[in-house]
């Protein structure tokens, strides 16, 4: 039985499918098996794989149902009591595996495993931030939602998970669609119950600028994550409070920016304005013509290396 089981879902990736498998097979840790599920794409994504021979590959097609049960089929049929997920357009160094398992070496305990990351969109990168956590640091996050802020300790491919606690987790909510936050749902579920080990070291790239990314669909066309479910835990727990309140203003803004002042009012009906900063309280004020300079106003500067953010 190999150690880890990297699950991979594809979805019309052609372009970077072979790139990012070559990246988890480069790894320096070399005890895995790599689950590729085919999900249904339309492109060359399947007939690319066949430059890879390696016989720890599997590729699995199934009729298209979106990530989130892509991912859970691979679940499934993982062999591993370790689960790592890397998404098809996502890159990891050569080190990623090997601090994943020392991190269940050194915390053998915990609910969800993860090491940092840096964004990239073309040539451009942008480092993570997390509060409260030192450089080059492995251990236990004191506090999740405190923690994850500015950016998330849990990204989706830099995280591991045991097997078992994906199980009692019944797996990705496959209710939430078109990547409306199911890998967001699924580690708060996981961090109220269970601790979280963190590795502050950087493995792996998430790359922004990937054709065809989920997150790109239509905004009214999406099934965001239910923030409601969690309002209860929140009450005893101010961190989930304002980390939920500052999912429901970026789901808001979403919302505003295609006009759907309905679903707009919706998720901002329960949220507590103090968890909110002047930034993002203006921002809420804006109309859709200012949001829009605003966002392109952000990308323009980020050619610069200069990265402005709501949520510092």
């Amino acid at each position: 039985m190999p150690f880890f089981s990297i699950i991979i879902p594809l979805y019309n990736k052609e372009h970077f499918i072979v790139n990012t498998i070559q990246s988890a097979l480069d790894q320096t840790f070399q005890d895995f098996e790599i689950l590729i599920v085919n999900d249904g794409s339309t492109d060359g994504s399947l007939q690319s794989l066949s430059v890879l021979k390696d016989s720890r590959i599997q590729v699995h097609t199934i009729k298209n149902q979106g990530v989130s049960h892509a991912r859970n089929y691979g679940i499934e049929k993982a062999n591993a009591d370790y689960i790592a997920f890397l998404d098809a357009d996502d890159l990891w160094l050569n080190n990623h595996l090997a601090q994943l398992k020392k991190l269940t070496e050194d915390f053998p305990n915990c609910g969800l495993y993860a090491n940092a990351y840096v964004k990239k969109i073309g040539e451009i990168t942008l480092e993570s931030d997390y509060i409260d956590i030192p450089k080059a640091w492995n251990g236990i996050v004191k506090d999740y939602f405190k923690s994850s802020i500015f950016s998330c300790i849990a990204w989706t491919s830099a995280v591991m998970v045991p097997k078992k606690i994906l199980e009692d987790c019944n797996g990705f909510d496959e209710k939430i669609t078109f990547g409306a936050g199911e890998d967001t749902d699924l580690w708060i579920k996981i961090a109220i119950q269970h601790q979280v080990a963190f590795n502050s070291n950087i493995t792996a790239i998430y790359n922004l600028h990937a054709e065809n990314r989920i997150s790109n669909s239509n905004t009214n066309l999406r099934n965001f994550l239910d923030l409601e479910a969690y309002e209860e835990e929140a009450k005893s727990n101010p961190s989930l409070k304002k980390y939920i309140d500052l999912n429901r203003f970026s789901i808001a803004l979403q919302y505003k920016l295609v006009g759907n002042k309905k679903q707009m009012d919706f998720y901002l009906k329960h949220l507590d304005k103090s968890n909110l900063n002047a930034k993002q309280r203006f921002l809420l004020s804006c109309n859709k013509s200012v949001l829009v300079f605003l966002m392109k106003t952000q990308n323009v500067l980020r050619q610069f290396h200069v990265n402005l953010s709501p949520f510092k």
